[in-house]
């Protein structure tokens, strides 16, 4: 086995995974795996660049991260940025920071790139449980973006259009710097109807409607599985593989629409990081759902990170 470690730096996280890796059987040990919420993406929506603040705190948690890589002795190092750092023009005071911090470039990837990281991610260990018909529609619903992947044992499409969580959160639930608690009526239309254009534009290239297990991926997608069970604490081993049937995603989505700040933040499994955009993360989830038909969704702990661990491996051979 290699030991490699895969960091994930997305729009409203970074997170990192050390694990031990056999690419040829699928095995993945883990040895370290954490997330820390940065806000990267904040503001680039509107501005169009990181903002300094939030690139302190990315780095911040890449200085963390580097010395737990160093402790566990990690014989290679991949780091995948996505949608946030795809769209800054200043991207490359990120990518000067993350080098100088973990002696790796930041890799940018496609949206097409990050889409197959999460259905490798995500489907490797689901290989031949006759209780999940294929194909599989992977959905990672990050912080400024969705990533949608059709396939078996591998991607037939896949495509990635902008509804993250934190970019729908600050394109329509945000008045005057703040974000409306609770969202009025006309806000979490607006915010719908560009849900529902994004999809129409996933549908050109992803064939949505064939996929006959959905498997969903990510914060947004892992919360609403944590509150649909009323776990007491946030519990990885309890929400990995769990099933939510689609009218608890619709309760828990009108649920969490209807509610003011300190409503969400008193939800035991809640992530302080999460509570103003865990709203807009739960609509994506449930429009997905309808405009799919799925009756239930299969959450996945296992996704973009996990891909990357099994690539950096393969590319370690």
């Amino acid at each position: 086995m290699t030991r490699v470690a895969a960091v994930d730096c997305g729009t409203n996280s970074i997170r990192l995974l050390v694990a031990d890796v056999d690419p040829a059987t699928g095995q993945l040990v883990d040895l370290d795996r954490r997330m820390t919420i940065v806000r990267l993406g904040q503001g680039v929506d509107k501005t169009g660049r990181l903002a300094p603040e939030a690139l302190e705190r990315t780095f911040a948690a890449c200085r963390d991260y580097a010395a737990i890589i160093k402790e566990l002795g990690a014989e290679r190092l991949r780091f995948v940025a996505t949608s946030a750092s795809r769209d800054a023009s200043n991207r490359d005071d990120f990518v000067r920071g993350v080098l100088d911090i973990l002696g790796v470039e930041p890799e940018v990837v496609t949206g097409d790139e990050e889409a197959e990281l999460s259905f490798t991610g995500a489907t490797r260990e689901l290989t031949g449980r006759d209780d999940l018909a294929r194909p599989y529609l992977v959905v990672d619903i990050g912080g400024g973006s969705t990533e949608f992947v059709v396939g078996d044992d591998a991607v037939r499409a896949g495509r990635s259009v902008n509804i993250g969580c934190v970019r729908m959160t600050e394109r329509h639930l945000v008045r005057d710097g703040k974000v409306t608690d609770p969202p009025t009526p006309d806000q979490i239309t607006a915010m719908r109807a560009d849900i529902e254009a994004a999809l129409d534009l996933a549908e050109e290239t992803v064939p949505l409607r064939e996929a006959r297990t959905l498997v969903g991926l990510a914060g947004s997608v892992t919360t609403v599985s944590a509150i649909a069970q009323n776990l007491p604490a946030y519990d990885a081993e309890a929400i990995h593989h769990s099933r939510v049937s689609y009218d608890r995603v619709r309760e828990i989505t009108e649920s969490l629409l209807r509610s003011t700040h300190a409503e969400r933040a008193a939800i035991p499994s809640m992530h302080p990081g999460r509570v103003d955009v865990i709203g807009a993360g739960a609509l994506v989830l449930l429009s997905i759902m309808e405009r799919v038909g799925a009756s239930e969704v299969v959450v996945s702990e296992h996704d973009i990170l996990d891909g990357i661990a099994f690539k950096a491996a393969e590319e370690g051979k």
